[in-house]
């Protein structure tokens, strides 16, 4: 799944192509790329067209275009492998093209949703007082937005009784923190993942937060430089960022801190990557 650094460079993509424009036509080629659109296809399309697309705006790992002068946005799910590409209205069809939105000018560009799993879409919702779509009103902010309440998070996070990559991943805590920059983290802030979020101090978990913010910066100023263009590009778990990660899908090869070659173990359907010197697990209280 994308994480917060991919899907903030497609919104800066989407920002500069599409915000301020007014929709043409709308077409949905695929019934599944609207699904959590109860109302279906048609009413979609009919909804959105004649609306002027506002400044894309993101939380977490959530992307959504509000309408001009209306309480609604268009909320993205990128799913597995959802992409939001502006490209000239005379490019081929991309084999996987789910979603065609054009626009009422002379620019020479349309929004596509393409997607080749076909788990995205594309949903109209209404918007609360705050101007997120309600559907994610319950998602936290996060770690990079000027609003993120430090002492709040900490105090949730000891409270929650939980481990710490547990809590890195819970959007109700925290939002857009994924698999990869969890581990980035952890391995940053040398802590096993299995740490119970208890034993966290206030410095220490001030530590992690710093940690995520880094590695998340690091990984959006390394994918900002492919968003300026016509065609916005998104990856999925790699991203544009695997030659940088310290941690994630490095199993056997040596940490670059101590040089103990890295680990590797399942967990909650997917995988955590760790160094078994540096981020030592927690002691078994009997």
């Amino acid at each position: 799944m994308p994480e917060l650094p991919e899907v903030e460079v497609v919104r800066r993509g989407l920002a500069r192509w599409v915000a301020g424009r007014t929709v043409e036509a709308v077409e949905v080629l695929h019934p599944r790329a609207v699904r959590r659109h109860p109302a279906g296809g048609a009413d979609f399309a009919a909804r959105l067209t004649g609306e002027t697309i506002g400044v894309p705006q993101r939380r977490g790992k959530y992307l959504w275009l509000p309408l001009e002068g209306r309480d609604l946005s268009v909320l993205g799910h990128l799913g597995m492998s959802g992409q939001l590409l502006v490209q000239p209205e005379d490019a081929a069809d991309e084999k996987h093209l789910r979603i065609r939105v054009r626009f009422d000018d002379a620019a020479g560009t349309e929004l596509r949703f393409v997607d080749q799993r076909t788990f995205g879409g594309l949903s109209l919702h209404e918007n609360t007082p705050g101007g997120l779509p309600d559907v994610i009103a319950h998602i936290a902010r996060d770690p990079l937005d000027p609003l993120f309440d430090e002492a709040a998070y900490h105090a949730a996070l000891r409270a929650k009784r939980s481990t710490v990559k547990r809590a890195l991943l819970d959007q109700s805590l925290i939002s857009g923190v994924g698999n990869i920059y969890a581990d980035e983290a952890l391995w940053r802030a040398r802590l096993h993942y299995e740490r119970p979020t208890a034993t966290l101090t206030r410095p220490r978990s001030a530590e992690l937060l710093g940690h995520v913010r880094d590695v998340m910066n690091a990984a959006l100023a390394v994918g900002g430089t492919s968003f300026d263009s016509l065609y916005v590009n998104v990856n999925g778990e790699s991203g544009y960022f695997d030659r940088s990660l310290d941690a994630y899908g490095r199993e056997d090869e040596p940490c670059r801190r101590c040089g103990t070659p890295m680990r590797r173990r399942p967990w909650m359907n997917r995988s955590s990557y760790f160094c078994p010197r540096c981020q030592r697990p927690p002691r078994l209280v009997s």
